[in-house]
């Protein structure tokens, strides 16, 4: 039994791979690599670092020991000079070079900014499984008429197809705020200890050539297309901000979708998975509670909330940087990014499992269709020239009436009403004809169609090498 709290994001809900990208391995072999790069373009620029002291860092980058460096960590009470003195102890030939001309913030703030990167490359790869998933279901039920609804009233009948459609919407439209802040992610570079770069100007002797050439350099073995305009110690706390703004829009989307289908589910039209010995209740044996979508909704409020953290930390930032963002980014960027990453694999095994009940969605609309007929009747009286709001009035008095009968447990006699009505003026047949599932849906079953070949296949076919297809299988 553990007797020390553990995150249940790392425990229960991410992924392993989302967890590994931030954990303290992972950011060490960053910053290995960030000095290797640094001391390559140095070597390159002409300074006094020897191909020996590269190679025995580049063979001692997976050499990494987490306790050593927590015991030098205790000693010297810093956590950058724990890891160079680890570096060196594993890489003799190099220790007098590692972290040359740097600053903390060289290793830190840009190993900040890969973990971004890496981390939200695999939360667009998990979109993108998940939009996969809605497209088979999208298209298998794009005809299956369904009641529609707004203010949870029911409305206008619309197809399940095209509710899935609506709920890859907005995923695509969170792509698309991912691939901009992915594509104008900056890297920070060697800027020095206030972002001057006084120290690299130093060593190499007032070129300011050199010193610009040395950015390029570290920025293009690092992966990054272009870096920072200027920099202070570290990067602007505007792209925490922004990066995990992106992350609570996804979370919007994913929570919408889950709380669609806990609604579906408690009518009986649409039902999440159920696994074969899953226990819904631990008193009420036959319930079939919508437990994954709740974990979504309650996931994905952690996410919007934390959005909040790098908001208010990039506003608090003193001139050329405080301290007071260290702690607060350790917990909110991780989490934001594990939690996003449960989210979405939650979602994308909902979707690839999700069971659609026809038969109940078509009682259901049978039992509303009568109400439903007072929209249709009122665009074809008003179209046959009668004034569109005294036909409203007559409509809603004749619905106000059914409505009535209803409650005393009559039949609901509104299509009745509008038929004998001569001043709405409609036939009985035509009525019936206007009052077919088929009739109602309008063009929902082509705009699925339409919406999966326009918008839905282009871009799977733009990231086919990045989609998860296969359905997330689920811890506890």
């Amino acid at each position: 039994m553990l007797e020390r709290y553990e995150s249940p994001l790392i425990t229960r809900y991410a992924s392993p791979e989302m967890a590994a990208i931030f954990g303290p391995r992972y950011r060490a072999r960053i910053w290995r690599q960030l000095w290797i790069a640094l001391a390559e373009a140095e070597r390159e620029l002409g300074l006094a670092v020897s191909e020996e002291a590269i190679r025995a860092m580049q063979g001692a980058i997976d050499d990494i020991d987490l306790e050593r460096v927590a015991e030098i960590e205790a000693e010297t009470r810093h956590e950058v000079t724990a890891h160079i003195r680890q570096f060196g102890e594993v890489a003799p030939a190099a220790s007098g070079v590692i972290h040359l001309g740097a600053t903390s913030a060289f290793v830190m703030d840009n190993a900040d900014l890969i973990q971004h990167r890496d981390a939200m490359r695999l939360v667009r790869r998990r979109i993108l499984g998940v939009i996969a998933a809605f497209r088979e279901q999208a298209l298998k039920h794009r005809a299956v008429v369904c009641t529609g609804y707004t203010h949870l009233q029911p409305a206008q009948p619309t197809t399940v197809g095209k509710r899935i459609a609506l709920w890859i919407q907005d995923l695509i439209l969170d792509l698309e705020t991912i691939d901009f802040r992915l594509n104008h992610l900056r890297f920070r570079g060697a800027r020095g200890a206030t972002g001057t770069e006084a120290s690299y100007l130093m060593l190499f002797e007032s070129d300011s050539t050199k010193v610009d050439r040395l950015n390029a350099i570290i920025a293009e073995k690092m992966g990054f297309a272009q870096s920072f305009g200027v920099s202070s110690q570290t990067y602007t706390r505007k792209v925490d901000a922004s990066l995990l703004s992106a992350l609570a829009d996804v979370a919007q989307s994913v929570s919408k979708f889950a709380n669609d289908m806990r609604l579906l589910q408690h009518f009986g039209e649409v039902e999440e998975p159920f696994e074969e010995k899953q226990v819904g209740s631990s008193a009420m044996a036959h319930k079939r509670n919508p437990m994954r979508c709740e974990r979504i909704n309650a996931l994905a409020r952690h996410v919007i909330v934390l959005a909040l953290d790098p908001a208010i930390t990039a506003a608090a930032q003193w001139l050329e940087r405080t301290l007071d963002d260290s702690a607060n980014k350790r917990i909110a960027v991780p989490e934001a990014y594990l939690a996003t990453d449960a989210i979405l694999r939650l979602a994308h095994n909902v979707a690839a499992g999700m069971r659609v009940y026809p038969e109940v969605a078509a009682r259901r609309l049978g039992e509303q269709m009568p109400y439903l007929a007072a929209e249709p009747v009122l665009m074809y009286a008003a179209g046959r020239g009668g004034d569109r709001q005294q036909l409203h009035e007559r409509i809603r008095q004749h619905a106000v009436a059914a409505a009535e009968q209803v409650r005393l447990g009559k039949p609901n006699d509104l299509p009745e009403r509008l038929a004998r009505d001569p001043e709405i003026g409609i036939e009985r047949a035509r009525l019936e004809r206007m009052l077919s599932p088929e009739a109602m849906v309008g063009r929902a079953p082509e705009q699925v169609n339409c919406f999966i070949a326009e918008w839905v296949d282009p871009t799977l076919q733009r990231y086919k090498h990045e989609i998860d297809t296969e359905r997330p299988t689920l811890g506890v």
